[in-house]
């Protein structure tokens, strides 16, 4: 669900109840657009994650904490400075805005009382954090925001602070019955999208909820409506709003399967048919449902540059292995030409000068065959061409199919980068995948640099028959992993034809059951290429029997003999272990 003005209500009505009187001890900015805010409370420390990033923005109590940088940015340096040790002494949300104000009263520099307000905006890639004084206008911003990137509203210092109405939107918490139904009626649109498209702070999850409560069907036009219909509508709308006026908030998230399929700060009806966890706070739904999905935002902006190397190489060999695949082509049929060569040097004894073709038997078919010739060549010299040219596709196909062979190596090595970028969960995984990428030549190491240390290590699950499993990262990983920490009478798998981490069982000398061989099995599909795929093929054998070839890029391996598995891969029974 979006994170709408309902959820907004919530958390804002949380925070309300959690911080209100509690003293700002800490204020950090772990990230470019993120604060982090400790508040000592008469029961006890809390913390507020705040993030204004543009893809994921996010506010909600946290029990975790994050590491900031060495230097602190000049915002958060600001917000120090003004409001560090003050009081928090109201939180609130403007109507049903994506808005939350959080106002702090503190000392300044004379020992006065003063009070600032820290506003922040939960509005997709127009979120922000914004500090203003008493009186409105910005002191400064997380984000700022000039006439130039905007023609609506600049956040700058020293401007009055207002919430733009772009949208012309209506409050759902004031609106009146005959505003509603007239405004209902300018609508040629499907209801529910009329809903979210009319009022502030509707998602289309929950504009689709009241609807289902008003059992009006979402197909017909809101201006065709009957007057019956939009009274009732009207009636289930504003019973809506008042759970939310009275703040009768029952955090829930909704799973379809192992997945979370949608959360919501009241319940949705139309979801009644999922399965579902409630909760006491709308933070920790927030945490549950965004926390993994945030962290791997932030992975996949940081490896932004070596997703581009990557996929920069990948596609450069891809198109060299079509070229070489082409050129090959050509040489199929230069056997042809030896054959043509033989028969002239056989049959063209009794040739007439300026021939252009020789018909005879070919004695290797049984058949007649007709060579095409030059005429201004002898015999002899037409022999000699094609013999040349034999010679010539021959030495051709011998390099090309060399090339195409360490350039398909190329491709399946870069594809397993690529796999291990996908599953990196930490800038450690990062640094360990820029080091492989530096030991094979795709990215320049700076001599100059301080060499950073590795500190990435192999994922670990335990099966449900109490076995230790081991999942590689990256290149480097399976390495070590497969020669490293395996014993011999281990077992190892890895998805069949396709880049994937290396998995590891450790058996303690055991023989394994069956549902830990499917267990590792589907750990090797989901960290694969073919993760998602409802059926993967999974090699698996002994430890022993795997080799590394001599020179071999990080991850390679050879095996002889091995069993193998068709299986899913879901891995949402598998247990963890966070070492």
């Amino acid at each position: 669900m979006a994170f709408d003005g309902i959820t907004v209500a919530a958390v804002a009505s949380e925070l309300d109840n959690s911080l209100t009187g509690g003293r700002l001890t800490k204020i950090a900015q772990p990230e470019s657009d993120e604060l982090l805010l400790t508040i000592k409370t008469s029961d006890g420390q809390r913390r507020l994650y705040i993030s204004a990033s543009a893809s994921l923005p996010l506010i909600y109590l946290t029990e975790e904490n994050k590491p900031s940088p060495m230097t602190a940015p000049s915002f958060c340096m600001l917000l120090r400075k003004h409001i560090g040790n003050g009081r928090i002494f109201g939180i609130s949300q403007p109507g049903l805005e994506r808005v939350i104000c959080i106002d702090i009263e503190h000392l300044d520099e004379l020992g006065d009382p003063c009070k600032k307000r820290l506003v922040i905006e939960i509005m997709g890639k127009h979120s922000n954090i914004i500090f203003c004084d008493d009186k409105g206008m910005i002191l400064d911003s997380i984000k700022h925001v000039s006439a130039q990137i905007s023609s609506v509203r600049e956040v700058l210092p020293g401007r009055d602070y207002f919430i733009p109405d772009t949208m012309l939107k209506l409050d759902p918490l004031t609106v009146t019955e005959h505003t509603f139904i007239r405004t209902l009626r300018e609508k040629p649109m499907p209801v529910s999208k009329a809903l979210y498209v009319c009022f502030t702070g509707l998602s289309p999850a929950a504009a689709l909820d009241i609807c289902f409560r008003a059992g009006i069907d979402l197909e017909p036009d809101a201006a065709s409506l009957s007057d019956d219909m939009v009274t009732h509508l009207f009636r289930q709308f504003s019973y809506y709003m008042e759970e939310v006026k009275d703040k009768k908030f029952h955090p829930v998230i909704y799973f379809q399967g192992a997945e979370p399929k949608e959360f919501s700060a009241l319940p949705l009806l139309h979801y009644e048919g999922f399965d579902k966890k409630k909760y006491g706070s709308i933070s920790q739904v927030l945490a549950d449902y965004y926390s993994s999905r945030n962290a791997l935002t932030r992975i996949r902006q940081k490896s932004a540059d070596l997703r581009h190397i990557v996929q920069t190489a990948l596609d450069r060999n891809r198109k060299k292995y079509d070229l070489q695949a082409r050129q090959l082509k050509d040489t199929k049929n230069r056997e042809k030409y030896k054959v043509y060569g033989e028969l002239i040097n056989t049959y063209g004894y009794n040739l007439a000068p300026g021939s252009k073709e020789l018909t005879c038997l070919n004695y290797y078919t049984g058949e007649d065959i007709t060579i095409p010739l030059d005429p201004v060549k002898t015999p002899q010299e037409n022999s000699q061409k094609y013999f040349a040219r034999y010679n010539k596709q021959k030495r051709t196909f011998e390099a090309l199919k060399k090339l195409i062979e360490e350039t398909k190596e190329d491709i399946l090595y870069l594809e397993s980068i690529s796999t291990s970028l996908d599953i990196a969960r930490s800038e450690a995984d990062l640094a360990q995948i820029k080091e492989e990428l530096m030991q094979s030549g795709y990215v320049r190491r700076k001599s100059t640099k301080k060499k950073v240390k590795l500190t990435s290590r192999p994922l670990h699950y335990i099966s449900n028959d109490g076995y230790h499993m081991y999942v590689g990262k990256n290149n480097l990983q399976n390495d070590e992993l497969t020669f490293s920490l395996a014993n011999g009478n281990d077992w190892w798998f890895h998805a069949k034809g396709t880049a994937g981490s290396h998995v590891i069982v450790r058996t303690n000398g055991d023989e394994l059951p069956d549902s830990t061989f499917e267990e590792a099995g589907r750990l090797a599909a989901f960290y694969s290429k073919s993760r998602g795929a409802d059926k993967t093929e999974i090699d698996y054998v002994e430890k022993k029997h795997v080799k590394k070839p001599n020179g071999a890029k990080p991850g390679f391996v050879v095996y002889y003999t091995n069993y193998s598995l068709v299986i899913d891969s879901d891995i949402s029974n598998i247990k963890a272990v966070e070492d």
